[in-house]
C-alpha cells in the first residue's frame, strides 16, 4: 500500500468517524471565540512550495491601542489551550491531507518566514510532504530545541515507511492522551526560529 493511498483512505475515514467531534468543536469555537471558526495560514509544503493550511482557531481577537494583535499568551484562552493540548485544533488538516498538501505523517509545516533561515541540511525537511503529526512530535514536540526538531525531521525523511507512519500515528494518540510536550518552557507553543547558531 502506498503512503498516498493510505493517507487518503485514513483521512476520509477519520473525517467520517470524527464528524460529530468536528461539529461540536466548531460549535464551541463559534460560541466562545466567535468567527471565523477556522484559522488559515500559508505554510511551506513539499519542496518548500506554499499551500494554505487550515486548523481550528484557538485564540481570541485582541488588539493593543495601535491596532496590533496582542502577544499569543494574552490571546490564548483556557478553551484554546484545551484544543491545542488535545490536538483537536489539528482535525481540519485532514482536509489538507486529502487535497495532497499534507500527509498524515511528516515534518510539521512551519512558517514561510523560516525558509530563508534554513541551511542546506535543514531544508531537506521539505523533501517530504508536511504531516499532521511527525517523528519530532512523538519525541518531544514543542519541548525540543529547533536543532533537535530538525534532526528528527530529517531522520524521518531518510527513513520513512508505512510501518514507521503507523508507529508514529499510534504513539501520537498516546502522546495526546497524556498531553506531553505541548509547549516550550515559558512559551504558549514554541519560540520563533531565528536561524541556527554557526
Amino acid at each position: 500500500m502506498s503512503k498516498r493511498f493510505f493517507d487518503i483512505v485514513a483521512s476520509v475515514a477519520g473525517l467520517i468517524v470524527l464528524s460529530p467531534v468536528i461539529a461540536i468543536v466548531a460549535y464551541l469555537i463559534r460560541k466562545r471565540l466567535g468567527s471565523p471558526i477556522l484559522f488559515r495560514q500559508v505554510r511551506p509544503g513539499l519542496d518548500g512550495k506554499s499551500f494554505e493550511m487550515v486548523k481550528f482557531r484557538t485564540m481570541r481577537d485582541a488588539l493593543d491601542a495601535a491596532g496590533n494583535p496582542l502577544p499569543d499568551s494574552e490571546r490564548m484562552t483556557d478553551f484554546g489551550r484545551f484544543l491545542r493540548s488535545s490536538s483537536l485544533d489539528e482535525l481540519p488538516e485532514l482536509w489538507n491531507v486529502i487535497k495532497g498538501d499534507m500527509s498524515l505523517v511528516g515534518p510539521r509545516p512551519l512558517l514561510m518566514e523560516y525558509l530563508p533561515l534554513y541551511d542546506e541540511e535543514q531544508f531537506r525537511r521539505h523533501d517530504a510532504r508536511p504531516g499532521v503529526t511527525g517523528w519530532a512530535q512523538i519525541n518531544g514536540r514543542n519541548a525540543l530545541s529547533w536543532e533537535e526538531k530538525f534532526k528528527l525531521d530529517i531522520w524521518y525523511v531518510d527513513n520513512q515507511s508505512l510501518w514507521l507512519d503507523l508507529k508514529i500515528i499510534f504513539l501520537t494518540i498516546k502522546k495526546v492522551l497524556v498531553r506531553d510536550g505541548i509547549s516550550a518552557e515559558g512559551e504558549v507553543t514554541m519560540s520563533k526560529f531565528t536561524g541556527s547558531k554557526k
